[in-house]
């Protein structure tokens, strides 16, 4: 079992599943249909697989994959039932997802790997990082962490104001300065106030800009570099955060950030909103990376620790639908 098993309750679940219900209500209303009446997996059926796990915006290389381990395991195993079916659905899109690594399995209450323990948090504007931060700080404080946040994008004004009403929001400390300074030098005194104080979790928000990549690859390592001076092995973890609800477009920014600096996480925000949910696959399948949080509501509590287990099987929750009647 998971951190999400060991750490989240009844709640939670129900938070994830209702977070997911947007795409499964689509994605589950073309698997009903392909499987209705069948007694075989033939062409049609997985025609229709297809196409649902398009419109879930898996994207067509991650679909193509599924399908045809789908297939070979058809083949094999012989299909009896859509019951049948589903599970080995469920099992081929579990296998997609990346199991995070030992050094950064840690749940909201669970020891961190690491005192303090820094967190990069990269990604464009728009994406709800600095809320994503914010939630961080509020679900770290509640399990019991001290928490301090670096306002390292000194590129826009806004930034910094919004890290600062999280922070009070939170009841969390914050190192900031002017617009216009250097960010990696806000990243240095943030990580040294952090050892001063004692903390258990610093998170360091960064520019959001896209315009320059060559721009961007060298300020976050220029960051890097400062926080190593105080942390030889900081940051821990630089964690990217896209928009689930913009579906393959997030795809192309995770192409930026790979590509400008080592992403060892995600966190994928407002799947709450959209029916494009199963980008949360496509994204895994192309760069290897282990999604860490997933945002699922407005509130501070629906950033939940992501475990692909639970997420496969809130998206194969039929018991949901039906009592929404939509299965």
């Amino acid at each position: 079992m998971g951190l999400f098993g060991q750490l989240f309750g009844k709640k939670e679940k129900e938070s994830l599943d209702e977070g997911l219900q947007k795409t499964k209500e689509t994605f589950f209303t073309k698997i009903t249909k392909a499987v209705a009446g069948k007694s075989s997996v033939d062409e049609e059926v997985l025609d229709a697989l297809e196409e649902a796990l398009i419109t879930a915006d898996v994207g067509l290389d991650t679909t193509v994959k599924i399908i045809d381990r789908i297939e070979a395991r058809v083949a094999k195993d012989k299909y009896l039932n859509t019951a049948e079916l589903n599970r080995i659905l469920q099992e081929e899109i579990e296998a997609i997802l990346v199991d995070v690594p030992e050094k950064n399995n840690y749940g909201f209450h669970s020891p961190l790997p690491a005192k303090p323990y820094v967190i990069l948090v990269v990604g464009v504007n728009g994406v709800g990082k600095t809320t994503t931060i914010g939630k961080l700080a509020h679900n770290f404080k509640k399990a019991g962490k001290s928490v301090l946040l670096g306002a390292a994008d000194t590129f826009r004004a806004a930034a910094v104001d919004q890290l600062t009403i999280w922070s009070e929001r939170t009841g969390v400390g914050i190192v900031k300065k002017e617009m216009g300074s250097d960010p990696a030098s806000v990243a240095f005194d943030t990580v040294s106030s952090g050892i001063a104080r004692g903390v258990d979790a610093i998170l360091i928000d960064t520019a959001g800009r896209l315009h320059n990549k060559a721009h961007l690859m060298e300020e976050l390592s220029k960051i890097k570099r400062v926080i190593q001076k105080v942390i030889p092995e900081a940051p821990h973890e630089v964690m990217l955060v896209l928009d689930g609800s913009t579906g393959q477009n997030a795809l192309e920014q995770a192409k930026h950030f790979t590509a400008a600096t080592e992403v060892t996480s995600l966190a994928i925000t407002k799947l709450d909103g959209t029916a494009k949910g199963g980008v949360v696959l496509s994204i895994a399948h192309h760069f290897n990376i282990p999604v860490k949080f997933i945002g699922v509501g407005e509130k501070m509590e629906d950033l939940l620790v992501f475990d692909k287990h639970e997420f496969v099987d809130s998206l194969f929750n039929l018991n949901q639908l039906k009592k929404e009647g939509t299965a």
